[in-house]
């Protein structure tokens, strides 16, 4: 049964199925915390584990997760609450609990392994493997006896017990076996030519191809926004000015705004669509997800001034300050997609109820226009959308008034478990969200917003040394930061600079990109997932792919060819060229999925401006960032110059050293474009001009 524990975190519903809690009772993550009073004696990840397991001359059992995955609580409610199964566990297997995204890097580590071992991965993860870490078993979900085909948690805890009894050796051989496949080869193949622009050209066919033109999106369902793969035809269409190209991106922005995935009452985004029409979502709510599509809303609203897509980029932000925002200005992971042991249940409604808080009149026209039905869409009630709204792009009166309302009851008749850890990564995300709001709508709170959560990964998320932690909770900093850390907050540093032109950001940037060079590096290419002098896992992962978020690698790849840009130094141009070097490969395969770094390839195969604005009063660059609202110009780097910043900017940016104004200027703007310079022009109109030729 449910119960709530008075001495448990605020916001935080338990299933209590013991009373002596296990070692998970001292973690901070809530993923951890649900699973603190399982009859199951997890562990954390850690030598404690491992030397239990090795003295007692048992396998481990490893189950990775996290709090707001659905599945994770099914399993979690089958087997892991249940006695059955935590008496055979506790008496065979060591058992270890990892939060995935507390510790994406072990996550990283064992769905690799999964993924080689049985084509596919997801979470929950379940991993066998010996007392020195060394998998020699993968799966996801298992239910707790055999069903519909699927092999049941028991018998398989029963095979592998056995099998461990009279065959360890051999499972060793297969633990050092699977490992040995993951070890890094002989390094690159030599060839360091360059990719070139066909590899973008290529990944737009393919995503032209695989269009569906009824419903936006790509593929079949289930369907993920994927918002990266936007921004790439974003930029894509600017640079060619293919009509189809714009069409793609917006017609699936719509899409995704209209269905169910969007939470029309409350507002944000859902994880992804189980249908092709993104009518029924799976109603997790993650902050990765609402970042990338505020990014995509935005950009998108710079290219086309469709108001639509301000709406949906302000809502989101709306949703993510009244409800993801920590008092300290961080902002928290997750919402879940279970309540009350029911997915979707907080979000579904029916006529009745709608006219019960509204009235008849009042209800009947938000339920016409939200689609919710007496017959349903989802389970009985009606997930509401406007796909069926001919007037979706309308703002209507009577629904503005009646949401709070809606909110309300919803909110009071279910509970909805958020996990409130904050992660530095995610929260990098979400201020690049804020800052691309800001130059996109002129709106300065938006920029508060990003300067503030700036401000808390300084003051909570990073050590004396300036280097980076994973997460935040209650106080406690968790997990030396990985590389998505490192990169997602150096691309939300080069965000805030052209953003303020401060030039902080500019130097927080390279900082941060001097200690990825430094400690993250491959020789043979790329960057490891985890830092030189972190943990030792079985192998260091790399990671390439631009999943459900963009890779650390791509993100970085980007960052890498801005830097460049921004400060004219060497160093960092042959940086981004090593880096776009080691995508030359996937590229050449599948550059579909590799949307994010192809933004960084199109950086550099594609012309681009760099302007340098000097002035001579700080005023200049303070009006400047109003002629500089609402464009989008992916293809241009801006710096600026006055008399109060010219000592600070030349040690970042050292060819700055050359530009001034001449005596009688109060402003020179300074463009150039496939490396040449045109003659400085002193009037802003004429720069914006030069910059949307």
């Amino acid at each position: 049964m449910f119960i709530m524990d008075s001495s448990l975190p605020e916001r935080m519903v338990r299933l209590k199925t013991q009373e002596k809690p296990n070692a998970l009772i001292n973690e901070t993550s809530p993923y951890l915390l649900q699973h603190a009073y399982n009859p199951v004696n997890w562990y954390p990840w850690g030598e404690k584990a491992f030397q239990k397991a090795k003295s007692e001359g048992k396998p481990i059992f490893l189950s990775i997760g996290y709090s707001t995955c659905h599945w994770c609580h099914v399993m979690a409610h089958e087997s892991f609450e249940d006695r059955e199964v935590a008496d055979y566990l506790n008496a065979h297997f060591v058992s270890i609990k990892v939060d995935r995204e507390e510790r994406p890097d072990i996550d990283a580590v064992y769905m690799g392994v999964c993924q080689a071992l049985t084509g596919s991965g997801g979470w929950p993860m379940t991993i066998f493997m010996t007392p020195d870490q060394k998998p020699f078993y993968a799966g996801t979900y298992f239910p707790k006896r055999k069903r519909y085909g699927h092999p049941g948690l028991l018998e398989l805890l029963e095979a592998i017990r056995q099998s461990w009894e009279t065959e360890k050796d051999r499972l060793y051989a297969a633990g050092e076996e699977i490992t040995a496949l993951f070890q890094p080869g002989e390094g690159a193949d030599g060839e360091e030519r360059l990719p070139d622009g066909t590899s973008a050209e290529r990944a737009a066919a393919y995503f032209e191809k695989i269009f569906d033109r009824k419903n936006g999106g790509f593929g079949a369902a289930p369907k993920f926004p994927t918002p990266h793969n936007l921004m790439f035809l974003l930029r894509y269409y600017l640079i060619g000015k293919n009509p189809q190209t714009l069409q793609m991106v917006e017609k699936t922005l719509q899409q995704i705004y209209r269905g169910g995935i969007f939470d029309h009452i409350g507002f944000g985004f859902s994880r992804y669509s189980t249908d092709e029409k993104w009518l029924v979502p799976h109603f997790e709510k993650m902050l990765y997800d609402n970042a990338l599509l505020t990014i995509a809303l935005a950009e998108t609203y710079g290219v086309t001034k469709n108001p639509l897509y301000r709406t949906a980029a302000e809502q989101t932000l709306t949703y993510i300050e009244r409800e993801m925002t920590s008092p300290e200005g961080g902002f928290y992971s997750a919402q879940d997609a279970d309540s009350e042991g029911e997915e979707g249940k907080y979000y579904t409604f029916t006529p009745r109820e709608v006219e019960s808080i509204l009235g008849k009149e009042e209800g009947t026209h938000v339920c016409r226009f939200l689609d919710i039905t007496p017959k349903g869409n989802f389970e009985g009630k009606s997930i509401p959308n406007l796909l069926q709204n001919p007037d979706y792009q309308t703002a209507d009166s009577i629904l503005e008034r009646a949401r709070p309302r809606l909110r309300e009851y919803r909110g009071k008749r279910t509970v909805l478990h958020k996990d409130d850890k904050i992660l530095t990564a995610w929260n990098a995300l979400m201020i690049v969200a804020y800052t691309k709001a800001y130059r996109t709508f002129g709106e300065t709170p938006y920029l508060s917003c990003a300067m503030r959560a700036r401000q808390f990964i300084q003051d909570s998320l990073t050590d004396k040394d300036g280097l980076l932690y994973i997460s935040y909770r209650d106080g406690k900093v968790s997990g030396a930061g990985l590389l998505d850390d490192y990169a997602f907050l150096t691309w939300a540093d080069l965000e805030l600079y052209e953003a303020t032109f401060q030039v902080k950001y500019l130097e927080s940037a390279l900082k941060l990109a001097q200690t990825v060079v430094l400690r993250f590096a491959d020789e043979a290419g790329g960057f490891f997932l985890n830092a030189e002098n972190g943990e030792n896992l079985i192998f260091r992962p790399k990671e390439q792919y631009d999943g459900a978020m963009p890779s650390g690698n791509s993100v970085f790849a980007y960052c890498l060819v801005k830097l460049a840009a921004l400060t004219g130094e060497q160093n960092w141009q042959q940086a981004a060229d090593r880096q776009l070097a080691f995508y030359k490969r996937p590229f050449s395969e599948q550059p579909g999925a590799y949307s994010f770094a192809l933004m960084a390839l199109m950086l550099s195969v594609y012309p681009t401006k760099e302007v340098v604005c000097v002035f001579q009063e700080e005023r200049g660059a303070t009006e400047l960032h109003r002629e500089l609202y609402g464009l989008f110009s992916p293809q241009t780097s801006i710096l600026v110059k006055t008399a109060a910043n010219a000592e600070q900017l030349s040690k970042a940016a050292p060819f700055t050293r050359d530009y001034f104004c001449k005596e009688g200027q109060k402003a020179a703007f300074y463009v150039c474009q496939n490396q040449s310079c045109s003659p400085p022009v002193e009037n802003a109109g004429e720069l914006l001009r030069q910059i949307n030729l």
